[in-house]
């Protein structure tokens, strides 16, 4: 133990029992220059007292790679148990879990695994898991006590997404009735909001590792930026000619618009020639492939020439990289000032994907990827004026979350109202209530509000609630395999890729797929493709511009899917698609989930929702040619006008038959 606590190469790697190899030596090095490295010690001093430890310590401190492996270092993970870490998002649980198992000089997968949504990379060796914070919420469905592990991390909690809150509160309960007195739980946490989670826990103590930070030069802009990606690829373009050697990230808000970027920067550099060194743009989020995830942390090009100027990486990112991910070399930052998050107004009764102001932790957190490995300056693309505007911290999911799906998760976890747990933000109770309204109409709960025999079994899938009754009640309409298919591709980013120098091709393409009666079964139509391309998947999604990523995550959950129907004994069976109207009884399967979301054509031309009564059109991007008189829908999406988003075209004798009381 001495030897360990001094930092000293040992013989053998305890582990595994096998040499350490010279990688490990090296990354050991590297290791003791983090700022956590010095608080070792005393973090493990703490949570040998403590039950909650809190660990506050900004991005770039080592946190998130370092502390699982202090706790298993000092024997918590002994006697078959586990350590588990999660995290708010499923890329970032992954990237860690590939960089600590280097770390620890083992294969990733066995000591040190990761399990995300719809994907496990662990094995009976396991001591080491990266999980998102929502899976460590369904285990505990399943294992009350979380019985396997002996120390839970929960880091980035101060991104407040509703599943750490739910767990938060959750082991909070936990501690006070006493249900686990050898459990330890560390909360990660910015230094700033730090003080918050002690207060909420009352008994939990700081460790707070102060990383000697560079300074970070601040620029704003004076006027109001109209086309951010634009603005954006004019200062990596400054950048780039103007300034001293380092290496650049730009946060923008999504797909489309770091794919812009790309583009936009690429013809641009190309143009400049040998006025710069060598660029390298390499895009960031969650839609990519592992092996395009490992070019972010790959080190910028050389020189072309001996004494030529050095090369850049240009790394095109969502606020993905604001926290756990650590990218080296990076010296300047963008920033767009603008996030995407889902919001639910209870009001309208309607959740969408809204573009939204940062707050001024994220901007703060955006900046200080810019003063990691040199001093570096941030280039906001907004006023000071509108930094001081935005709101301090960000705001609680849960708080603008629909919550129908937390209510069912809380049903099967035991409880009885979500009201009555000690959330650190309880949400609004007319966001709850119709939370509950939901379930019952879905018949998840029953007048008592109690969990019926079906909300049992929906909740046993990651998914909606509507989505899960929709599979749930499948094999009745002979039609579950096209139904989990649907399933699939709606869990996954959009599939269909629009380049920007192949824009009319692009949408030829996907004009191929389009299905008559709409969105949903021109999904199926592709998904079908795809599977029928056999060994040619590749050659035929480059030339159908479909992302082979996203129909390779989709193949990988509708395979998750199908063992949750093997579990619960339900049955496999597909519709009959041989006559000339086909899929019928997909269309009608459909309805039974999603009868609530059904918008009707009125005189005046426009379609209206049942639910809340709001005038909205068509999106452009749906593969209706026509104008149904009903129509079901997937997503409400508020911009310039009210869209309904991925729409399947219904009659309205079905709402009748399937949901009369939706109909009247």
């Amino acid at each position: 133990m001495e030897e360990k606590e001094k930092g000293e190469a040992v013989a053998a790697n305890p582990v595994t029992g096998s040499p350490f190899s010279r990688r490990y030596h090296k990354l050991l090095e590297r290791r003791k220059k983090l700022p956590v490295w010095g608080q070792r010690n005393k973090f493990l001093d703490a949570l040998a007292k403590r039950r909650v430890v809190v660990v506050a310590a900004p991005p770039g401190s080592g946190k998130s790679t370092q502390i699982p492996q202090f706790v298993i270092e000092a024997g918590y993970a002994s006697e078959g148990k586990q350590i588990a870490c999660t995290q708010p998002r499923c890329l970032v649980a992954t990237a860690l879990s590939r960089r600590v198992a280097q770390e620890m000089d083992v294969k990733l997968g066995e000591e040190v695994g990761y399990s995300v949504l719809f994907e496990d990379c662990t094995g009976p060796k396991t001591i080491l898991k990266y999980l998102t914070d929502g899976l460590l919420l369904r285990e505990a469905m399943s294992d009350q006590f979380l019985e396997r592990y002996t120390v839970i991390i929960l880091d980035e909690v101060h991104l407040r997404t509703l599943a750490t809150d739910i767990l938060l509160a959750y082991f909070k309960n936990m501690f006070k009735t006493k249900a686990r007195c050898d459990l330890k739980l560390v909360v990660m946490s910015t230094q700033f909001e730090a003080k918050k989670f002690r207060d909420y826990f009352k008994d939990a103590q700081i460790v707070q590792p102060l990383p000697a930070l560079h300074p970070v030069q601040i620029a704003y802009v004076k006027e109001p930026v109209r086309d951010l990606v634009e603005a954006a690829v004019e200062k990596v373009i400054h950048i780039l000619v103007s300034e001293s050697a380092g290496d650049i990230i730009v946060f923008l808000t999504g797909l489309e618009e770091i794919e812009r970027c790309c583009w936009r920067l690429g013809k641009l550099i190309l143009d400049l020639g040998d006025k710069i060194g060598p660029v390298k743009v390499v895009p960031f989020h969650s839609v990519m492939p592992v092996d395009m995830q490992n070019k972010v942390f790959k080190a910028a090009p050389p020189p072309t020439r001996k004494g030529g100027p050095l090369g850049r990486r240009v790394i095109v990112s969502t606020e993905i990289t604001e926290s756990s991910l650590s990218i080296d070399g990076i010296v300047y930052t963008i920033d767009c000032g603008y996030t995407k998050q889902k919001v639910y107004n209870a009001d309208l009764q309607v959740e969408s994907l809204l573009v939204l102001p940062i707050s001024r932790a994220s901007a703060q957190r955006r900046s200080g990827c810019a003063r990691r490995s040199a001093p570096g300056k941030c280039f906001r693309l907004y006023s000071q004026d509108f930094f001081n505007r935005v709101q301090p911290q960000d705001s609680p999911e849960i708080l603008r979350a629909n919550l129908a799906g937390t209510v069912l998760q809380f049903r099967k976890l035991g409880f009885d109202n979500l009201l009555h747990l000690d959330l650190m933000d309880p949400p609004p109770v007319e966001t709850v209530m119709q939370a509950v309204e939901t379930l019952k109409c879905l018949g998840a709960l029953d007048d008592e509000g109690s969990l019926t025999h079906l909300g049992e079994v929906m909740s046993e899938f990651p998914l909606d609630p509507q989505m899960s009754k929709t599979i749930v009640n499948s094999p009745k309409f002979c039609c579950s395999n096209e139904i989990l298919s649907i399933a699939a591709m709606l869990s996954v980013p959009n599939c269909f890729l629009r380049p920007m120098e192949n824009l009319e091709a692009a949408d030829e393409a996907k004009a191929t797929f389009n299905h008559i009666h709409g969105d949903h079964l021109s999904l199926l139509n592709v998904y079908h493709a795809y599977k029928l391309s056999n060994g040619d998947s590749t050659w035929w999604c480059k030339r159908n511009f479909i992302n082979q990523t996203v129909l390779r995550s989709a193949d990988n959950v509708r395979g998750h899917l199908v063992s949750i129907m093997h579990k619960l004994d339900l049955t496999l069976c597909s519709t009959d698609s041989s006559s000339s109207d086909d899929y019928d009884n997909v269309r009608k399967g459909l309805l039974v989930g999603y009868f609530m979301q059904v918008a009707h054509l009125d005189h005046s031309g426009n379609y209206s929702t049942a639910k809340g009564h709001h005038v909205v059109d068509v999106h452009p991007s749906s593969s209706l040619a026509s104008r149904p008189a009903l129509v079901i829908y997937n997503d409400f999406v508020l911009a310039s006008r009210n869209f309904i988003r991925i729409l399947t075209d219904v009659p309205l004798d079905w709402l009748v038959e399937i949901a009369p009381f939706a109909a009247a």
